[in-house]
């Protein structure tokens, strides 16, 4: 069985290709020229293009019976924030249109995140869950948003479509946007995020990247169409996981915290900065939007419908830790 997978460069996507691989299948990925493609193994075949345009998306569907579309982009803040919507709707519509193309196609497996399904504030959400668009703290979570609503249409007309919803993912592998948590660690060890930030009113729901993969292919052998599974885990605030750090390393917690209106002045600072430098900042004020709400679901409906079994937050950061300590980006 041949199948495609998108986004194969980014911090799930190649560990979702190594695991395929290990099962056995043949893989083929839709990677820009561009891409870093060092940690691809050589038995996938690689097909160039981009999600944004169709004729590349068309080409890499070309026999094959599985689609995994994991390709988007990833950031709290971009100064085109138009690259949102033509990466992340814009590519969503080019490979469903491709899917429906291809006859060989028999199954597309969808890669959203928690930010389509909205904030929780309170409560702790399932699949049920609608975002009520009446505000966005990111230009992705808005995105994101609009292209679940293109998900969920399709599945009504019949289109053979799996929705997962991974939580903030992480675990060892690149220390990028897409892997927040290890970025974050980084940060506080260095001395460069002295304290913890704010109250610890915020709470997300953390998914180890092994676990998410494990339920992707999960979802690919038991998931029905038409369907959303949450592929979450502990919920937690990043003050908790700052202490739990702690813990683990034997080290001193935060002695104070840092309120969010400073980190979102910092923030400020740092877009601008960023105008001329142009790079990326790690904090900016959408990041900071996000962390005033809080993000808690259940991934019940996975467990019981695809076995998903997340690992305790405990146990996937004490790897983590050490993972980011015998590559001396921490020190403990």
């Amino acid at each position: 069985m041949k199948i495609l997978v998108t986004g194969a460069s980014g911090f799930l996507g190649g560990r979702l290709c190594e695991a395929l691989l290990r099962q056995g299948y043949s893989v083929r990925v839709l990677v820009r020229p561009t891409s870093d493609l060092s940690a691809l193994s050589p038995h996938i075949e690689i097909f160039y293009g981009d999600v944004t345009d169709y004729a590349s998306v068309l080409a890499a569907c070309s026999s094959c019976s599985l689609v995994f579309h994991l390709a988007a982009l990833v950031e709290p803040w971009l100064p085109d924030p138009s690259k949102f919507f033509s990466v992340n709707v814009g590519g969503l519509k080019n490979v469903l249109a491709a899917v429906k193309d291809t006859p060989t196609v028999e199954k597309l497996l969808y890669t959203s995140s928690f930010f389509a399904l909205g904030p929780t504030d309170g409560v702790v959400a399932d699949e049920n869950l609608v975002h009520d668009e009446k505000f966005f703290c990111t230009e992705y979570e808005k995105s994101k948003v609009a292209a679940d609503k293109i998900a969920v249409q399709a599945a009504s007309e019949g289109v053979a479509i799996v929705m997962l919803y991974p939580g903030v993912i992480y675990g060892p592998g690149k220390v990028t946007a897409g892997n927040v948590l290890a970025r974050m660690i980084v940060e506080r060890f260095s001395g460069r995020l002295p304290g913890y930030i704010g109250y610890g009113n915020d709470r997300f729901s953390f998914s180890h990247v092994e676990d998410v993969v494990e339920g992707h292919i999960a979802a690919m052998k038991k998931g029905q169409t038409g369907n959303r599974y949450l592929l979450t885990g502990e919920n937690a605030s990043f003050n908790h996981v700052f202490d739990m750090a702690a813990v683990i390393t034997d080290t001193k917690k935060p002695v104070f915290s840092i309120p969010l209106w400073v980190i979102e002045l910092y923030g400020c600072l740092a877009v601008l900065f960023s105008k001329i430098t142009r790079k990326l900042p790690f904090i900016s004020p959408p990041t900071v939007d996000v962390l005033r709400h809080r993000w808690e679901y259940s991934c019940d409906k996975a467990k019981r419908e695809l076995d998903y079994r997340p690992r305790s937050l405990q146990e996937g950061l004490s790897e983590v830790l050490l993972w980011l300590k015998n590559l001396g980006f921490i020190r403990y």
